[in-house]
């Protein structure tokens, strides 16, 4: 039999093997960036994705964390209208402390509950060693300036508390306390008993995730100029 080359010159056999290889490898190069791009794309949508879930989880977390937060159910509707008697009621029962709490956190206000609650851990204390680490951390939390939870006080119940830390006593914090706790009766009170968190409780419904909002006007200490705090309180 006669070799097919001579029977057809013009057949290279191996010029098409080249080119059918040039072809495969071309595709080949071109399609492994697609591929590559396309893997990075995805990743990238997963990593947002997981991002946003962990954002969210935390964010929930944040304002509905079980341990610190009222339930619904741990609340009866009597217990709750007792509440709106008087503001002393509400923080003289954990629960109502605890959905209070909540409220000044959706209105970003709640260092002044948190100092609040500091003074009366402060008044707390044993013995005049306890004094003094409590007291300058308090201060250093809510009374100094620009201090990461600073509450509203005026110049001279801030220059007195100030003064007081030198030799820190039972009563050190107690104008200061005083003065923020007037601020909450008059002014984030009456918002909470008017809030859906509370109307909820009162109604024996769950009052789910609460909805953030901007910080509200809160009255400045000069709104009250004039009023003499009542020390015999405490």
């Amino acid at each position: 039999m006669e070799n097919p080359l001579l029977l057809f010159p013009q057949l290279n056999i191996s010029a098409s093997k080249d080119k059918s290889y040039y072809k495969v490898t071309k595709s080949a190069v071109m399609e492994e960036p697609n591929k590559a791009s396309k893997a990075g794309a995805k990743q990238k949508r997963n990593r947002l994705s997981l991002l946003l879930q962990r954002s969210e989880y935390h964010e929930s977390e944040h304002l509905g964390k079980p341990g610190n937060l009222t339930k619904a159910s741990s609340v009866s509707p009597e217990e709750a209208v007792k509440w709106g008697e008087s503001f002393d009621k509400l923080l003289s029962q954990k629960a109502g402390l605890d959905a209070f709490t909540k409220f000044l956190k959706t209105e970003f206000s709640e260092e002044n509950i948190e100092f609040w609650i500091a003074c009366e851990d402060y008044k707390k204390s044993k013995s005049t060693h306890e004094l003094f680490p409590k007291a300058k951390t308090i201060y250093e939390t809510f009374i100094r300036k620009d201090a990461p939870k600073e509450v509203n006080l005026d110049f001279q119940t801030k220059e007195v508390t100030s003064q007081n830390i030198e030799q820190p006593v039972i009563t050190t914090f107690d104008a200061a306390q005083i003065t923020v706790y007037r601020l909450m009766e008059q002014d984030s009170y009456p918002r909470f008993l008017r809030s859906d968190t509370y109307l909820n409780l009162v109604k024996g419904r769950n009052p789910g995730r609460p909805t953030l909002r901007r910080r509200s006007r809160s009255f400045t200490v000069n709104d009250f100029q004039g009023v003499r705090p009542d020390f015999t309180a405490w």
